[in-house]
């Protein structure tokens, strides 16, 4: 069955023609980061503006990319939630056009659900049950998989998602947008260590997930304790500071997300009794984390499985491909589906 899936969740255009759940005929993403830049986060705004400019251009190539036609098409998929509202009438409204006139099934499905699927497009002997972690900007949950349809959620962020953290602490550091990324980059250079920031577990037996302390204690480390008072800039912008001073607090502000997330999967794992664990989202193409996930599941005798980097970020192809098993499942959306800015769960 030929899918073409449809995102506009956020601030990426994507749209993709996937076979049978997973096979990727073409998986095309529009990105303006370039456009949020300047603003150290995304705009609302200028995203929608920039989905409605490209969803048209991005659809034609994701067509030609397959060499195949609308009329090839069997159902449409599209993400109607969670996200930008506004982002996401746009690509169900799309959707919901191309289904109608083309006379083919409407899927519709969470985007978080979507970013948990992603592994199973490059790992399909996957077996459940397993405990996906989802891990983003707007995300950090921990769920129980026991089908593509079925995923519990056990852990959730109570405050800032690991992704926001890291955009916030690279503001902070005067690294800039987007801040996953060049955190990444700056950690490289440099061994934890000279620092040291607490790592948030919020109880012995708590899954849930908190970082605004993090973030808050990296801003106190830089600026000092009246840092909401000042606006002075980070302290190695002044001389005799040295730059590397900054590489290490951004280090050790990863090496505490990435303790914590991992610590908290396996241990989620181990309490469902399952023997595998999965990464999804965008802050999963993260390369330390990627490493401390694979050491420590090994580590406790767990099997582990994320997706290529290029399906950690958003993408239609996993929209696509989960929307062949609601296909499957004779689950789909009425033509007056509506959007949501939450999640299902």
């Amino acid at each position: 069955m030929l899918l073409l899936g449809i995102d506009t969740s956020c601030d990426d255009t994507s749209a993709a023609l996937v076979e049978d759940g997973s096979r990727i005929l073409s998986n095309v993403v529009s990105s303006r980061v370039e456009l949020h830049r300047d603003f150290g986060g995304i705009v609302p705004e200028i995203a929608c503006r920039s989905h409605i400019l490209d969803l048209v251009p991005v659809l034609e190539a994701a067509l030609t990319q397959a060499g195949r036609t609308l009329q090839d098409i069997q159902a449409v998929a599209v993400t109607n939630r969670p996200g930008l509202i506004g982002a996401l009438l746009i690509g169900l409204t799309a959707a919901k056009t191309l289904a109608y006139t083309l006379d083919v099934p409407l899927v519709t499905v969470d985007h978080v659900s979507c970013h948990i699927y992603s592994v199973h497009m490059e790992h399909p002997d996957l077996e459940f049950p397993y405990v996906s972690m989802v891990v983003s900007g707007g995300h950090t949950h921990l769920y129980h998989c026991t089908s593509h349809l079925e995923h519990c959620l056990i852990g959730k962020t109570l405050d800032d998602a690991a992704g926001e953290a890291f955009d916030k602490v690279a503001a902070i550091l005067g690294l800039g947008y987007p801040g996953g990324r060049n955190i990444e980059r700056a950690a490289a250079d440099a061994q934890p260590g000279a620092v040291r920031f607490k790592r948030p577990y919020l109880g012995k037996d708590s899954l849930d997930f908190s970082f605004s302390g993090i973030k808050t204690a990296v801003l106190y480390h830089v600026k000092g304790q009246n840092a909401g008072r000042s606006r002075r800039t980070p302290r190695w912008d002044k001389k005799p500071q040295p730059r590397a001073s900054m590489q290490q607090v951004a280090a050790e502000f990863q090496e505490a997300v990435v303790e914590v997330l991992v610590s908290k999967s396996i241990a989620a794992a181990a309490r469902v009794n399952a023997h595998t664990v999965t990464l999804g989202g965008g802050v999963a193409a993260n390369g330390s984390l990627r490493q401390a996930f694979a050491a420590a599941s090994e580590k406790a005798g767990m099997r582990h499985a994320f997706p290529s980097s290029v399906l950690c970020t958003d993408n239609a192809a996993m929209v696509a491909g989960l929307g062949y098993h609601y296909a499957a499942a004779g689950r789909y959306a009425d033509l007056n589906v509506d959007a949501a800015a939450t999640s299902w769960q």
